[in-house]
Order: structure tokens, then sequence, then C-alpha cells
């Protein structure tokens, strides 16, 4: 149920009075090694871990589960989790040996878990998520905990949820008390000085990347410098550091946002708010992990799109070794991301030479420590424009981990009703008949007015990507565009992460979805979802600055430079 009008001026009263702001230090010596350190085996947190993982594994339910003076009505979710088939069949393997699997989080379904369930007033949802350390694969449950019933499941293959804290505990246990750390960074080793410790990780040549464990990258910034070491939760150890430059860093203060959290979930996670403005009609609302998610998008009452959200960032350091994180953005308080909603989202004027021209819809997600090195910071952005027109956009605000990232942000974006999507070939529009991926660069072609694809049928718009015409700054998009058959189980709900950080191909996670059983699937004249997945290498040479900010005095004081990095296609109705 939407909240009332009351309800609704409350939210925007509280947020008028809320401030923030954020950084600090530390010493380096170089190094570029790969190691498979095991001297951690002994910590207490490992060996309780390992009889942990023994015990379950000889017990009849080889689920690590949700323990600790639980809330009853959790407690409830999980036993109507684990007592389903769905679950029940990542518990053994075809020989019927047990696999290791863990409960990572529950909590009461939020307005975006329940965007596709049919309405039920008496319904008590829930969502869980269990991960599967054998398969790397992640099943995510909605039940009704008054029926006592799964109501829905999707399997996110190659995929992890959100770390929970107590695996973020071991992995920066094992990271300062390994002897290749201390050799970098010396025996007084600060654990809570460990960045991006939540974060999912990669690392070519090592498990990480070959057998796709599950991994999470512990940073420590040490004056310019940000020393990762790379964790491997499913053998419990360190497979890994590398050191990346990160700038220099100025003292800034940061300060704490507990009643803003409280807000933004109230009023923006559990419930969904409405936009009627300018013949645009919509409801908007903040996800756990996959940013603003906007749905039921119409234009002088055409229905537009099922809905659009972002699903994934994957930010890469490296194109050779392969190490990077991925996240995603989403509600402070349902969310383990390490970047999330930091204010409220904001509805202003979308003004162009000096003319309203139509609206934003814009959220801003940070790190705490932003602008720190290795905390970061990304607006997430609608453009509607009074004559029909709209764009989809995102940038990076930096500073990250490194000076030399790639950032990969991944867009889900649904369309209403049948529809054919189309591409420029320099003559004429070719229809897609199946599912397939698109990369644009040097060779792609545009019409005159820069459309690459078109979508006709139920819809009829022009697709110009960015190239840098917007205005905006950018240096263009040399996106991946994937077009798939709509499937409710493929993403029209939260999605845990669903690509690597640092793959330099099309395999950005979308793919999955072209690739699984299903099947490469006829999208001629039917539902589709156009995943897009913008490039943008980040900058900090002077006077080039991209992707990037810093804190600096000016006239006395601290102010934080910044130099966003915008993407994101624009879609324009085609005229009859």
């Amino acid at each position: 149920m939407l909240p009332s009008l009351k309800y609704n001026l409350w939210c925007i009263f509280v947020f008028s009075s809320l401030l923030l702001f954020g950084q600090n230090d530390t010493t380096y010596k170089n190094a570029f090694l790969t190691t498979t350190d095991s001297s951690t085996l002994q910590l207490p947190i490992i060996k309780e871990r390992l009889t942990l993982i023994a015990s379950t594994l000889n017990s009849k339910l080889p689920v690590i589960l949700l323990q600790n003076n639980l809330n009853p009505k959790i407690n409830i979710a999980q036993n109507i989790a684990i007592s389903s088939k769905p679950f029940q069949a990542l518990f053994k393997s075809k020989n019927g040996e047990p696999l290791l699997n863990e409960i990572f989080t529950i909590y009461q379904a939020l307005q975006s878990d329940m965007s596709s369930l049919p309405k039920n007033n008496n319904a008590i949802y829930y969502r869980v998520e269990m991960y599967n350390y054998a398969y790397n694969t992640t099943v995510v449950g909605i039940v009704d905990i008054n029926s006592n019933t799964l109501v829905r499941h999707s399997y996110n293959m190659q995929a992890a949820p959100d770390v929970p804290e107590h695996l973020k505990k071991i992995a920066v246990a094992i990271a300062v008390n390994s002897a290749k750390v201390k050799a970098e960074l010396g025996n007084n080793i600060n654990a809570n000085n460990a960045e991006m410790a939540y974060t999912k990780t990669a690392l070519n040549k090592s498990k990480c990347e070959r057998s796709n464990h599950l991994c999470v990258a512990p940073t420590f910034v040490v004056k310019n410098k940000a020393l990762w070491t790379i964790v491997d939760l499913t053998d419990l150890n360190l497979v890994g550091i590398r050191w990346t430059n990160v700038g220099t860093q100025d003292e800034v203060h940061i300060s704490e946002r507990t009643v803003q959290n409280e807000v933004i979930n109230n009023c923006y996670c559990k419930n969904a708010q409405t936009i009627n403005r300018a013949a645009w009609q919509m409801k908007y609302m903040l996800t756990s992990s996959d940013g603003l998610k906007i749905e039921g998008l119409t234009f002088n009452g055409k229905k537009i799109l099922k809905s659009a959200k972002l699903v994934d960032w994957h930010v890469s350091y490296s194109k050779s070794d392969g190490f990077g994180y991925s996240d995603g953005t989403g509600c402070p308080m349902y969310s383990l991301s390490a970047v999330t909603a930091w204010d409220a989202p904001v509805i202003a004027d979308l003004i162009i030479n000096k003319k309203v021209e139509g609206f934003v819809l814009e959220q801003k997600f940070q790190s705490d420590g932003w602008p720190r090195p290795c905390n970061y910071n990304y607006v997430q952005r609608y453009e509607f424009y009074n004559n029909g027109n709209f764009r989809i956009t995102t940038a990076s605000i930096g500073r990250g981990c490194g000076n030399d990232g790639v950032y990969r942000p991944v867009f889900r974006i649904a369309f209403e009703g049948n529809n054919t999507f189309s591409q420029y070939n320099g003559s004429n529009f070719t229809n897609w008949q199946t599912e397939k991926w698109d990369l644009q660069q040097d060779l792609t072609k545009y019409t005159a007015n820069g459309t690459a694809y078109k979508i006709t049928g139920n819809l009829n718009y022009n697709i110009i990507p960015n190239r840098g015409q917007f205005n905006d700054k950018s240096r263009g998009d040399f996106a991946y565009t994937y077009i798939t058959k709509f499937k409710t189980e493929e993403g029209e709900d939260d999605l845990v992460t669903i690509g690597p950080c640092c793959n330099i191909d099309y395999k950005q996670g979308p793919e999955k979805f072209m690739e699984d059983s299903f099947g490469t699937e006829n999208i001629l004249n039917n539902e589709i979802v156009m995943w897009y997945v913008p490039q943008m290498q980040n900058d900090n040479s002077a006077g080039n600055e991209y992707c990037w900010a810093e804190a600096k005095i000016i006239k006395g004081v601290y102010k934080t430079l910044i130099y966003p990095c915008f993407v994101g296609p624009l879609f324009v109705p085609i005229k009859p």
C-alpha cells in the first residue's frame, strides 16, 4: 500500500534538516605477488569456522543457518525456505554427497521485492538468500510467513549475495594476520582500517577466478597507495595481494548518519513513492541492491516501461591481473553493499539553456568515508523531457581504490508490451531475431540524429547511445547492449550481483540469461529487456580528471572537487 500524502510530507520535512561530510592517512612498501598463504588457519576464528562447516556437513541439513536470538518471524521464514524443494535441491550433489550452503540474509521483503507478486493483504513476505559454496550459486526465495509457503524463488548461477558481517570479520582476520600482508604493512595493522571488506572481488589465475569461489578484498590505504588483500572465503585463505595508486589525499572528517538511514528506509525502501508530472507518471523506490528503481512508467497515459534499475557496479583495476570489485547500490539498512543511499531521492527541474525542458529524478549513493581513497560515490539519474524523450543515466564520482579503474554499471530496462529490437547498419535497420549482444565501438553505425538501435511495436523509440554529445562532459559509453526475452525471475525483483568485476569482454552478467537452460530465445515481436553496460576509464591527471574526486583546501576550508563521468542512452519517440 502506498504511504499517505501526510507521511510523504513528513519524509520530506525530516530530510530537509539532515547534513553530511568525509576523510584519513598512513605508509607503504612496493609489492606485486600472488600467494597461497595459509598461515592464518590456526586463528581461533578460522578454527571455529572449520568446526562449524564440519558439523554442518555431518548433519541432516547441510546449511549454516542464521542463529543468535532471531526475531521469531525471521526464524519462521528460514524454516519455510529450507523446508522447500527449491532450496533443498542445492543440499546434495547428484551422487548424494552433502554440499555446503549458508543462509546469508533474511529480511522483510521491500517494495521492490514484491513488484510482481499478486496482491494479498493477508500475506507477510520475507526474502531469504541462501548461498551454495560448491556451485557458487544463490537461491533467493520470497516466503509468506502467514500461509507458511515459498511464494517464489530464483536461482542465480555463478553469483553470490551480499556478504554478511561474520564473513567480513573472517576475511579481515585472515588479511591482518597473514604473513604476506604483515611483510607489506608491518605488524601493527588495524583491522578497523579495512575498506570494502564486504565487497566481492576476483583475481586472475586464482580460485577466485577459475573455480568461482566467494572472494572479497579488504583493502588498506597507506599514503597514496592501497594494498588489496584478496581473501577466498570458500577455502578460507589469502590468495593474493596487489597495490594500486590512489592519488594524494588530505584529512577530512566524517559525520554519522543514523537518522538519515532510518528515514530513507521507512520512506523509500519499505514504500514506493509516485510521480505525476509533465505528462509522466511512475512509481519509484530504493531497492536492497539494485539502486533506484522506477516502475510502471507512462507518458500521456501510454505505458512505456515495466521497470528500469541499476543492477551492478563492476570496477576493474587491472586488465592483466583481473582484480577489482563487484558491488551494488541500495538501501542503507537492508544492504551490505559498500555504497548505499546517502540521502533521499531528489526531483528537480531539468533546465537546458535556462529553460525548463522536463524534470529529473536523482539518487546519490555514497560510501561513509568518501572522498577518501577506496570510498565510492555514484549518482543515478533519470531525465524526463516534456517532448516524450527520456534518458537513463548514472555517474561515478570517484574516488575509488585506484587511479586506473574501469567502471562498468549494469542497467536493466524492461519495456512494456511486445516489441522488436533493431540495429542500424549504415543504410537501414536490421531486426534482431534472437537474444544477442552488441558492443558500441568505433565501427558502430549511427543515423544522422545519432540513433544506433530502435524499438518498434507496442513502443516506437530511437535509442541514441552516449558519445559525449549530451553536454555533461562525458567521454562516451562504449557500451555493451544485450536484448533478452522478459522473464520475471530474470531480474524483475532485486538481483544479487550477477557479474564478475573484471571481465573485459561481453561477460558482464546479462549474457547468463542468454546462455541458461532456456538457450537463446526468440525476441522478435516479444516482451524484451534491454541490458546496457557502459564502460568508463577514470583519470586523476591534472586538468583531465574523470570519474574522480578529491578534497582540497580552498580559501582556508576543505572543499571536495568532483569530476563525474555520466553515461547512459537517450530514448526518443519515433514520429509517425
